[in-house]
């Protein structure tokens, strides 16, 4: 996805992305902020995930 999409779109996107990835708290979110390496930094963390996976 585009980085200035994700970051335009992410007060609708952080719903779906906390669905898909429960594991996502509410601060995650808030660090997160539409960014996109904070984004598969998190994922990487949280569940493990190569780098790869998490783009």
């Amino acid at each position: 996805m585009n980085e200035d999409i994700l970051k335009g779109k992410w007060s609708k996107l952080k719903g779906e992305a906390k669905k898909m990835w429960g594991k996502l708290t509410d601060d995650d979110l808030v660090v997160i902020s539409g960014n996109k390496d904070k984004l598969v930094g998190v994922l990487q963390t949280k569940y493990g995930y190569s780098k790869e996976k998490a783009e």
